[in-house]
């Protein structure tokens, strides 16, 4: 794996391989509330992974 230099040039193309071959791992939470009283909770946690990816052996953590 090599790293970006911030001036180097990173196409969407060469992202997006780059996330779906080690795959990225997205959580987040939002809480509405009013007069300190919690109305709405909503937990996101979503998994980003190409199949070949999470199908290698020693990739047992999902």
């Amino acid at each position: 794996m090599t790293l970006v230099r911030p001036d180097d040039e990173l196409s969407l193309v060469d992202l997006l391989d780059r996330l779906l071959a080690g795959g990225v791992m997205i959580t987040g939470d939002i809480t509405i509330s009013l007069a300190d009283v919690d109305l709405v909770h909503v937990s996101l946690r979503a998994l980003i992974s190409s199949v070949q990816t999470l199908l290698q052996p020693g990739s047992d953590d999902v």
